[in-house]
Order: C-alpha cells, then sequence, then structure tokens
C-alpha cells in the first residue's frame, strides 16, 4: 500500500531536478560569456537564442530520468550508487541534446558551454538528491512517510535484517512481525519482534495487516520452501523482497550481477576492473619512472658498496607469488651472502642474523634494499601498493593455517601495503597483515593508493621487524 504523501515526494523531486537542470544552464552560459573564464574569441551569442533551448533540455532531462526509474522508490539505494546513476542518466541527456540541436542549423552551441552544462548539471542534481534524501530521512526517523514490513523467517537471518531495519530508521521499513514455520513460535517475542503467524497464513496476514513489503528470510537449505512461497505471492501486490544467507559465504568485492536476467551472486571477484585497473597501471608506470629517475644516483652507489663489501652478484632474484598465483621473480639489492638458505632452507630473517652482509644489515632496515622492485612495477608483475609478495614454498603453509590468505593474489602485490604502513611487516602476526590486505583489497581507491604511498615515506620505510 503506497502512502498518501509519496506521490507529493516524487512530484517535490521531479521538481527540484528540473530545476537544477535549468540552474545549470542559465550557470553555463554565464560562466562561458559573462564571467568569461576563458576568454571568448568570437562573437558573444544573446541570451534570447539560449532560453528557447531549455525547453528541449527540460523534455530531454525529464524523459531520460523517468526512463532510467529515477522516481520508483529506492529506500535501499546507497548515495555512491544514485550518483552513479545521475552521471549516467546526465550524460545520456546531454548527448541527446547535442544530436536534437543539430536539427537547428542557424545556431552554434559553444562546445565549452555543453561541457560547462554537464558539469554543473551532475554537481547541482547531486546536491539537490542529497538534501531531498536528507529530509525524507529525517520524516521517516519521524515516523512519516513508512513502509510496514513483514518478515517471513524467525531465524538468524530474519532476526539480522530486523536489526539492520532498527539500525538504519531513515529507511522508513517497519517490520510487523515474523512468520514462522511452525505453530509452537507463533506469539513469541523474538528480538523484540513478534510471531504472529506461520508460512501457511501468509495470505491472512497480508490482508489483515496492510503490508507494503514482505521480506523472505530463509536459509538457502530451504529453497524449496522459499519457491513455494513466492509462487504463492505471484498475485499479491505487495513489493517481494529475498533476503539470501549466500552472503556469509561472500569472501572478496562480493555483490550480485545480472545475464539475460538472470541474477548471478559473486561469491569472489577480482576487485580491479575497467578504468580502476587502467589508472592504477598508469599510475605505477608515472611514479616508478620518477623513482627511478630521483633514486638512480643512490641506487648506483648502493650497487658499489655491495660490490666492495660481499662477494657475489649486486641484484639477488627471489621466486614470489603474484596476481592470480602467478610465480615471478622479485628483485631485490643482495643483502645476504650468498646462498645463504642453502642449509636453512626458506626462512624468515631474525635479528642479528648471520647471513646479512656488512651492508645488508643497513639495507634492510631502511628497507633500500627493495628499490630495485621499480622494475618489476614498470614490468606489470608488482605494483607501488599491494600486499607484500611471498614465496610460494612458505604460502603452502600459511594457507592451510590462515584463513583467506590466498585472497590477497586477487591483486597485484606492492612494494608497499596498508599491512607494511600499519606496523605489519617482517615477521609479525600473519592474521593481522592478511586483515589489513584484505581491508585495502575490499576498499581499494586511487586516493587510497596515493595515502599509502604518502604514509610510506614516513612511516614504511624503517621497521623495528626488518631484520
Amino acid at each position: 500500500m503506497l502512502k498518501k504523501y509519496n506521490q507529493v515526494f516524487i512530484t517535490f523531486l521531479f521538481v527540484s531536478d528540473l530545476f537544477s537542470i535549468a540552474l545549470s544552464w542559465v550557470l553555463a552560459y554565464l560562466l562561458r560569456f559573462e564571467i568569461g573564464l576563458i576568454e571568448v574569441t568570437k562573437n558573444i551569442p544573446p541570451w534570447s537564442q539560449h532560453l528557447p533551448l531549455l525547453v528541449i533540455i527540460l523534455l530531454v532531462y525529464g524523459a531520460v530520468f523517468n526512463l532510467v526509474g529515477f522516481y520508483r522508490p529506492k529506500r535501499l539505494s546507497s548515495i555512491s550508487r544514485e550518483l552513479i546513476d545521475i552521471i549516467k542518466a546526465i550524460t545520456i541527456s546531454i548527448l541527446i541534446f547535442v544530436f536534437l540541436t543539430y536539427f537547428f542549423k542557424e545556431y552554434r552551441y559553444s562546445r565549452l558551454t555543453i561541457l560547462y552544462f554537464w558539469i554543473l548539471s551532475i554537481f547541482l542534481v547531486s546536491l539537490s538528491r542529497f538534501f531531498s534524501r536528507s529530509v525524507l530521512r529525517t520524516f521517516r526517523r519521524k515516523g512519516y512517510n513508512l513502509r510496514y514490513a513483514l518478515i517471513v523467517g524467525e531465524g538468524d537471518l530474519a532476526q539480522k535484517l530486523l536489526q539492520s531495519f532498527h539500525t538504519h530508521p531513515e529507511l522508513g521499513i517497519n517490520a510487523i512481525g515474523f512468520l514462522s514455520e511452525s505453530k509452537e513460535t507463533v506469539g513469541q517475542i523474538i528480538s523484540g519482534l513478534k510471531v504472529i503467524g506461520t508460512h501457511e497464513e501468509l495470505h491472512e496476514v497480508l490482508k489483515q495487516e496492510g503490508i507494503d513489503q514482505v521480506y523472505i528470510a530463509l536459509p538457502f537449505h530451504q529453497h524449496e520452501k522459499i519457491t513455494h512461497i513466492l509462487t504463492s505471492l505471484k498475485n499479491e501486490l505487495v513489493d517481494i523482497k529475498v533476503v539470501s544467507d549466500l552472503y556469509d559465504f561472500v569472501r572478496l568485492r562480493g555483490g550480485v550481477d545480472e545475464l539475460d536476467g538472470l541474477p548471478i551472486i559473486n561469491i569472489q571477484d577480482t576487485p580491479l576492473h575497467g578504468w580502476g585497473k587502467i589508472l592504477k597501471r598508469v599510475l605505477d608506470i608515472l611514479l616508478a619512472l620518477i623513482g627511478m629517475t630521483i633514486l638512480s644516483p643512490l641506487m648506483l652507489i648502493i650497487a658499489a658498496l655491495i660490490k666492495m663489501t660481499s662477494k657475489g652478484p649486486i641484484f639477488y632474484g627471489q621466486k614470489r607469488m603474484g596476481l592470480g598465483g602467478e610465480i615471478f621473480q622479485m628483485l631485490k639489492f643482495r643483502s645476504m651472502v650468498v646462498d645463504a638458505e642453502k642449509d636453512t632452507g626458506s626462512m624468515w630473517a631474525k635479528p642479528d642474523d648471520p647471513r646479512r652482509t656488512p651492508i645488508g644489515r643497513i639495507l634492510r632496515k631502511t628497507s633500500l634494499d627493495e628499490f630495485p622492485q621499480l622494475f618489476n612495477v614498470l614490468k606489470g608483475e608488482m605494483s607501488l601498493v599491494g600486499p607484500r609478495p611471498e614465496r610460494p614454498e612458505l604460502i603452502e603453509q600459511f594457507k592451510h593455517k590462515v584463513p583467506k590468505y590466498m585472497l590477497r593474489h586477487k591483486i597485484k602485490a606492492g612494494m608497499t601495503g596498508w599491512a607494511q604502513v600499519n606496523g605489519w611487516r617482517g615477521n609479525t602476526s600473519l592474521e593481522k597483515r592478511i586483515e589489513h590486505d584484505l581491508y585495502y583489497i575490499e576498499n581499494w581507491s586511487l586516493s587510497f593508493d596515493l595515502r599509502i604511498l604518502f604514509l610510506t615515506i614516513f612511516k614504511g620505510w624503517v621497521s623495528k621487524h626488518a631484520y
């Protein structure tokens, strides 16, 4: 059942969107021709030529916004998701508008005006939406514009859903009761909410209680029961939502995709793709080249000192596991004697390690031995930022002891990382390192990479755990 104020809010939202678009068009003209951020080299067209186009703009934007579902209820939609939808819808509207203006041969619009208009409309519509969302959530917290929900199920999943409703009162979802599979629990209070009936009484409860939304919160192993309930609801006019406990198995960057109308749940996925992957690679190449240029004198001095103080090669290549489990040779300045692990096998360095060369102690303590990995970054085997790579033989031990250890290989290994700048490097807690690595992967962004690189300058070079 739709609440009487819902249509009022939708109308207000529609009008505020169109007002933001109209204001953007006016400001775009002023920025281009009146304020003149960039000098106008040709005749300034009068506002009277721009004003008629506003009618086309409002018609195009209004139609596109309706077609993409801007005014459908989106109580569970996030701000970031709405912002992406706004950018897409405005970009589509701009393209349609530009296409239509080609029919007006007597008028030549300024491309820079269109660019200003695109940026301003995204900003102002987003600002308007944020304000409207804030006002609506305030009303919902006070008990207005509510949706009344029925939760089918009373187990852990159903109780977790109820807790989410209580945690987010701004959603305006008021749960009126649970439906249980067993008659024995009817009338009981679970997590503060009453069990008001059984699954078989679903239709009677819908008629009596004025329900807007039905949440089916049953565990996945009861899929036959879920199917039966969904089939029985096919003629009901309520919103129907299924809450799946498959998300308990989500490991990394899980979510829902769609293929020809089929919902597909991602249990774990590669977090970097598309533009994010491209931008991270561009940043790696650019900063690696700059770093190699600036550090080349220091690297030459280190190479000379290694050669003068111990026998053997300057560089040391060690097998490490990177993205997707691929093995690569990670380069370092040699800081230990040749064949240091001949008798001991693979092992982490320890305090006062006798295998270190005279210059090796300083190189390892200050992380100067890591500089050659800039070549690995340029080759694409590593990134500047990411989980530190480990040796395959040690990984065989760790992956059976530390839950989710292998998920760190869903992204390129890095010269520095979130774990390292927080002090978890060398012979420290594996669990804490994995916790920080997975946090980085889950929350990756280009700004997060830049933040870690900045912190590395002050916190990532010298460590009491580097031996």
